[in-house]
């Protein structure tokens, strides 16, 4: 195998590698859950919040689509999803990483390309930045609407992002970092050179692995040093 290629561009996901999760997710499906009527504890909430543990990274409006038997009923769970999450992230619920915001400034400052990416819609994203205070910390911000509509495990946004920031000039240069698998598959998919798992969020070093990824960092703070040369 030949030598790696140097990365230019970096794709990071945001909750649960970038953006503290502490349950939030689960929370917003347990309110998208009793707008649809299914009983909390009951059989079918059991299976469904499983499957959204597993399907974690994916675009949210995907997952519902899965979980319920109508586009209408998908649309209105996500709906539902999405006002839930805002609410928790206007009440103070949303923190960075610890180590987040120095890696993603100390990328660009050595020239990097960063871009910021979500299976959340853009008005939520765009609510997490605000609450941080992330607007200009990173290049670019895009979510599965920004790339056509299909989010993780496909590598759009991943592609999206070397499309709509032309930061590198080989798909090999692409660095793609998330918290799950559906990250990692992105990535792989994408034919990123760097696909890295951080270990912060939704899966374990196991499923990061299965899934593809070449390295699996304790954080996202470990990241310059894996892509920076020293």
């Amino acid at each position: 195998m030949g030598e790696r290629m140097k990365t230019r561009l970096v794709v990071l996901d945001m909750a649960g590698t970038t953006v503290a999760d502490d349950g939030l997710v689960e929370q917003a499906f347990e309110a998208a859950a009793r707008e649809l009527g299914v009983v909390a504890g009951s059989a079918e909430h059991q299976r469904m919040l499983a499957y959204v543990r597993t399907t974690m990274g994916e675009s949210k409006i995907s997952v519902f689509r899965h979980l319920f038997a109508t586009e209408e009923q998908a649309q209105q769970a996500n709906r539902a999803f999405e006002a839930a999450y805002g609410k928790l992230v206007d009440q103070g619920h949303c923190a960075a990483l610890p180590g987040a915001e120095d890696a993603m400034g100390e990328l660009r400052e050595a020239g990097l390309t960063v871009v910021l990416t979500t299976g959340f819609s853009g008005p939520t994203q765009q609510r997490i930045l605000d609450a941080l205070g992330w607007q200009g910390l990173v290049d670019l911000a895009l979510c599965p609407a920004d790339a056509g509509g299909r989010g993780r495990p496909y590598p759009d946004l991943a592609l999206a992002a070397l499309l709509r920031t032309g930061g590198a000039d080989d798909v090999r240069e692409l660095a793609v970092v998330g918290d799950t698998g559906y990250d990692m598959r992105c990535g792989v998919s994408a034919g990123a050179g760097v696909v890295a798992g951080v270990l912060t969020g939704a899966h374990d070093e196991e499923r990061l692995r299965a899934d593809g990824a070449t390295h699996v960092l304790s954080s996202v703070a470990k990241l310059p040093a894996l892509l920076l040369p020293r």
